[in-house]
């Protein structure tokens, strides 16, 4: 964590640059919804060492920082921001253990500033199995411990083995086991602490011809490539895979988690629609996940809300996605959550919460 001489290691600062009117230090350029204000300095890291370094070089100095790898699951308020942005620029992928049987097992290691698609997509490749269900998912590979990323019937917990973290409290480079961080869905002891900040991570994948049970596609095992297409098309379609050119992709990705419920209240919101086939996945403690999507739509809000001319919109695609429309500031996108949260709180009595963690702006109650 340290240089030959005692000091700091430190890492590149941002120049301060303007493109399309928008700068390329700001939030808004580093985060997929495209809204935010310009934080005091803005410092890449081009290596886990750097990365830890410099957290502990301004957290010694009580300087508030925000670690940004992807910025897929940030919403950051406008204007200057007394705030340091440390950005995760370390990337890198390295086969830990190669496999060497049909049946084998490989570790990858991971930096936390790689893309997370382009992990999946180096997995597939190799005919590596346990992932091709997160393909197209935005953000950074050290994003995806903290939030236990998942999508159609995977998560990260299912082949996550250990996380190197930087210990912000104890000021310690450590390897700890996944088990260490209390994974469930959409949650890690790590989320909205800021207790410790992920340098690196392994992941253990097999070699295997067929992908796990898809739940798009019914539960059907395909091919890893075939699996990978189908996931990325299936986004797509719903507008989850980035796209500069489509303003139905300036988003977050999934705004809301989908709430779990006690069965009788999902009866009662069953019955109340009248709608047979209301999504309701059982969960191993009892209670039930409900489709987040499927209630935010009964509760009167269509795809496309509230209109043409409102800068921050439902996606056209998907109700699950807040998207901004090119003109929208985190102002607007927070609005638009609270009027979603309130709407389907009042129609259902159940409370939505928002994945993105929210910087600056009053949080959604």
């Amino acid at each position: 964590m340290v240089d030959g001489d005692g000091g700091f290691t430190t890492c590149s600062h941002a120049q301060q640059t303007t493109v399309g009117g928008v700068s390329d230090s700001s939030f808004a350029s580093l985060t997929t919804l495209r809204v935010g204000g310009t934080p005091a300095d803005l410092i890449r890291c081009t290596t886990a060492e750097e990365l830890a370094a410099t957290v502990a070089r301004l957290d010694a100095a009580g300087t508030p920082l925000l670690v940004v790898g992807g910025g897929s699951n940030l919403l950051v308020a406008e204007g200057k921001l007394d705030l340091v942005a440390v950005v995760a620029a370390n990337e890198g992928i390295t086969l830990v253990d190669a496999p060497s049987s049909p049946s084998s097992r490989t570790t990858l290691r991971i930096g936390a500033g790689t893309v997370w698609d382009d992990v999946v997509a180096y997995a597939v490749e190799r005919g590596l199995g346990g992932i091709e269900a997160l393909s197209g998912i935005p953000g950074s590979a050290g994003a995806t411990p903290v939030q236990n990323v998942g999508a159609y019937g995977a998560e990260i917990a299912e082949v996550l083995t250990r996380v190197r973290l930087w210990n912000r409290e104890t000021n310690t480079d450590e390897w700890v086991p996944a088990s260490d961080l209390d994974l469930a869905y959409r949650y890690s002891n790590l989320k909205f602490t800021h207790r410790a900040v992920v340098l690196e991570l392994e992941i253990e994948l097999e070699r295997r011809e067929l992908s796990a049970p898809l739940r798009h596609l019914g539960g059907e095992q395909v091919p890893l490539a075939q699996a990978r297409a189908s996931v990325l098309a299936t986004r797509r379609k719903k507008g989850m895979v980035l796209d500069p050119a489509d303003h139905d992709t300036w988003s977050a990705g999934s705004f809301f988690t989908n709430p779990v419920v006690d069965p009788s209240v999902a009866d009662t919101i069953e019955r109340e629609v009248g709608e047979e086939g209301m999504p309701r996945f059982p969960q191993p403690d009892g209670k039930e996940k409900l489709s987040a999507a499927w209630l935010i739509e009964r509760a009167g809000f269509p795809r496309g809300f509230p209109g043409e001319e409102a800068p921050a919109r439902l996606s056209t695609k998907h109700t699950l996605a807040l998207t901004n429309r090119g003109q929208a500031t985190a102002d607007d996108i927070a609005e638009l959550a609270r009027r979603v949260q309130r709407g389907v709180e009042k129609r259902f009595g159940v409370a939505l919460v928002p994945e993105p963690v929210w910087v600056g702006l009053p949080p959604l109650s």
